[in-house]
């Protein structure tokens, strides 16, 4: 029997600081996240990060939530309800970290009679920190506890031309009602280094502006490029003038070189630079959380109307959308009913 699991990020199960905690140690010690031998990782986490990160973390989660619960598990679970309501085969909800657990998610579905699972990590752009720690962790588990299990695997759908139609489309219909000077593309940063360990040739990546338009087995793995290709793929379908928009990378974290350029230091450049009325979508994201709702929304709204802007629209993520559900269901019944 046939079933699917969506996984998305994770989050806290409330913003109180000893629930932030417990999840940032989660997700923070992961060796895919911070890739660093275990004593660093460990002495970084919880001999820093941890001591001083969870409250200010648990305030800027106190901002954004919801009545429901932390809008990101709320938004997934409204997605995968709306799904199941349009496929015929079971669909499972889980997260990489936090609640509810892959662990969870395919137990749920091994109940249910399933031994064929198609496994979706709900991220456009493939990265070691997003979708490979997800499907390492789901195969262990896999082998330890539904070793009769088979897994299939939707690759990152970044350049999919249903993702990039429901994306496109979305900031289109956002834009109807906001008169923009310009629009930002901000993905999720990683550090530079993530994208070399990713390269498979071990030789192509560079970072230095052409690699990434260069053809390359690499870019199977290279989130830089998937990130820049989504960009050159959307701004292609809305015609966007060239000048009129770019691509940036928020959410950096220590002192290592991350992706760039950085989406606060740019966001605060537009301004200056006599930016008035600036949108910003987050397209790293199918569902909105802390980074889109408070980093770009809130902190980033403000800095920009500091730096002299005066306009400010952060687009929301797909989430639940109409569209968004179809593509997803679609491509759920085009596996599903495949060889039969």
């Amino acid at each position: 029997m046939k079933g699917v699991l969506l996984v998305n990020l994770g989050s806290p199960d409330s913003p109180e600081p000893k629930d932030v905690r417990k999840y940032l140690d989660e997700f923070l010690m992961d060796e895919r996240v911070i890739d660093v031998p275990y004593f660093l990782r460990a002495l970084l986490v919880k001999g820093i990060i941890l001591n001083t990160r969870p409250k200010k973390s648990a305030k800027a989660y106190k901002k954004i939530w919801w009545e429901e619960g932390s809008p990101l598990i709320v938004l997934s679970k409204r997605l995968q309800n709306k799904v199941q309501e349009q496929v015929s085969v079971p669909v499972s909800l889980a997260m990489r970290y936090g609640n509810p657990s892959i662990e969870f998610g395919l137990k749920e579905l091994h109940d249910k009679g399933v031994d064929e699972v198609l496994l979706i990590p709900l991220y456009p752009q493939f990265a070691m920190a997003t979708t490979e720690t997800i499907l390492v962790l789901a195969e262990e588990i896999r082998k330890e506890q539904f070793p009769n299990m088979e897994f299939t695997i939707i690759p990152a759908f970044y350049k999919q031309p249903d993702y990039i139609r429901d994306l496109s489309n979305s900031i289109k219909t956002a834009l109807d009602n906001f008169k923009s000077d310009y629009l930002l593309f901000s993905y999720h940063g990683v550090p530079e280094r993530h994208i070399r360990k990713s390269d498979v040739t071990k030789s192509h990546c560079k970072i230095d502006g052409s690699c990434c338009n260069t053809p390359s087995k690499a870019h199977e793995f290279c989130y830089r490029h998937q990130c820049y290709e989504t960009t050159k793929q959307v701004a292609a379908f809305l015609g966007l003038e060239e000048g009129k928009y770019s691509t940036s990378f928020q959410s950096r974290l220590g002192r290592d070189p991350w992706l760039q350029p950085y989406t606060d230091a740019t966001i605060d450049g537009l301004a200056q630079r006599g930016i008035k009325n600036l949108a910003v979508v987050t397209p790293a994201f199918v569902s909105d959380c802390l980074e889109t709702l408070e980093e770009i929304g809130m902190e980033a709204a403000e800095s920009f109307e500091e730096n002299g802007g005066e306009h400010f629209l952060s687009i929301p993520c797909l989430n639940d959308s109409e569209d968004w559900v179809k593509t997803m269901s679609r491509w759920i019944d085009q596996w599903a009913f495949q060889n039969q």
